[in-house]
């Protein structure tokens, strides 16, 4: 049987004799929320791989090629493209969110159509979220205190991967899937958009604090 809860990520309910184990699926609301986080990630990750094979063809051919979001010192797409930080992994970090960005999407699209998955795949899906969300605070602080730039495609593709983490993991808190006092599930479900729009909002402000000298003048 399922039920529809009014919170933003109402999910039905476990198949009777599946318990938290069961397989469970999600509301529309919640299904929204990851296709739009995942495809905030999927433009700003494409966007920056076209820029960068346009900068690798430009260093072929000896031609410069600029960015469009390369507007000032501080917003530098082109610096942090051409930083180590950009290729931590190998390949450009952009190519990587391809994939990755993909699969959020293909996971809400799938709740759209009644999918339901079980608790290990939950599980799984929450770690690679949380794996996102690790990577990118790294990148945060790279950007912000080591390279000293910013990219805005890179800022959409952080709130993006933060909206998500915070969002599936509030989910698999809400169905017992991770082990959370009452309390702490019935503010979840009450206030699920509090905690990302604090974590969106403190990098923000590192951001307005660490580049004000340039912001001020």
């Amino acid at each position: 049987m399922t039920t529809t809860a009014p919170a933003h990520h109402s999910a039905t309910a476990p198949d009777a004799g599946g318990g938290a184990g069961g397989a469970v699926g999600a509301g529309r609301a919640f299904a929204w929320t990851l296709i739009l986080a995942g495809a905030a990630g999927l433009v700003a990750a494409w966007v920056i791989s076209v820029d960068e094979y346009k900068l690798l063809m430009g260093k072929i051919t000896g031609d410069t090629f600029t960015p469009g979001c390369s507007l000032n010192p501080i917003i530098s797409c082109g610096n942090i493209m051409e930083s180590d930080q950009a290729t931590v992994f190998g390949p450009p970090n952009p190519f990587i969110g391809l994939f990755a960005y993909a699969v959020v999407v293909c996971v809400g699209v799938s709740l759209l159509t009644g999918a339901r998955f079980p608790r290990w795949y939950w599980l799984t899906f929450n770690a690679g979220c949380l794996f996102g969300v690790a990577f990118v605070t790294w990148l945060q602080y790279e950007s912000i205190y080591t390279i000293g730039a910013l990219c805005l495609w890179c800022c959409l593709a952080w709130v993006g991967t933060i909206v998500a983490f915070w969002y599936v993991t509030g989910y698999n808190i809400k169905q017992g899937f991770v082990p959370a006092p009452g309390r702490v599930r019935s503010l979840i479900e009450e206030f699920h958009w509090v905690v990302p729009v604090l974590h969106v909002g403190v990098i923000g402000l590192l951001i307005l604090t660490h580049f004000w000298y340039f912001w001020s003048r």
